[in-house]
Formats: structure tokens, C-alpha cells, sequence
């Protein structure tokens, strides 16, 4: 079975910095994309940030860009954000995400989330 397991969680201060950290876990194959998704006081998970296997970064939300950083971690499939300049609108859960993944017993999942962070953004 394939986990994601997320760490850095924390309350900073506006324009402070901030590091989250995602690995998937198990007996892994393949996985299309790796990312995370904040859900703020709305209560709808919106995709903040996406890395794919061969490298390409992706922000589809136009507000963190230039502020928020995706990169590979130390393992194959380990995700890095950095978030850099925080406003309180970055508060929310961060959840990672991990999209069309194969296992080796070649098994398909379409989508796996890890079970969230808490950021606070908050003078």
C-alpha cells in the first residue's frame, strides 16, 4: 500500500518562511505527479503546487508564484515546498498529493493523499 506522509507544519509570521516535506511510502513503481494542495477556510482543496516525475513544476495558483518553491526531495518520490514571503492567505491544511500511481504488483491508483499539515500565517 502506498502512504504519503507529510512533515513542517507550523505558525510563522507574515513574510516568514516555511519548509513542507513529502515522501510516499511502499512499493512504488511509478507515480505521474507529486504535489500539494492547500485547503484554507473555504473548505475546498485548491492544487497550489505540482511536480512531475520528469521534472516539470507547475503553479496553478497564480498567488504563490515567484513565493513558493516545488522541487524533488532526497528520495525519488519525495516532494519539497518551500514557502517563502507567507501572507496570512497561505494559512490553511496543506495536503500532499500524488496522482496515477502504479505499484509494482502493478496495481493503478488514480490519486492518493497524505492526511495534512497545518500552516498558520498569523502576526
Amino acid at each position: 500500500q502506498v502512504q504519503l506522509v507529510e512533515s513542517g507544519r507550523g505558525l510563522v509570521q507574515p513574510g516568514g518562511s516555511l519548509r513542507l516535506s513529502c515522501e510516499a511510502s511502499g512499493s512504488i513503481y511509478s507515480i505521474h505527479d507529486m504535489g500539494w494542495y492547500r485547503q484554507g477556510s473555504e473548505n475546498q482543496r485548491t492544487p497550489v503546487a505540482e511536480l512531475t516525475a520528469s521534472g516539470l513544476a507547475d503553479y496553478p495558483d497564480d498567488s504563490v508564484k515567484g513565493r513558493l518553491t516545488i522541487s524533488r526531495g532526497d528520495s525519488k518520490w519525495s516532494v519539497i515546498l518551500e514557502m517563502n514571503n507567507l501572507v496570512p492567505a497561505d494559512t490553511g491544511v496543506y495536503y500532499c498529493h500524488a496522482r496515477s500511481v502504479v505499484t509494482v504488483a502493478q496495481e493503478f491508483k488514480y490519486e492518493i493523499w497524505g492526511q495534512g499539515t497545518q500552516v498558520n500565517v498569523s502576526s
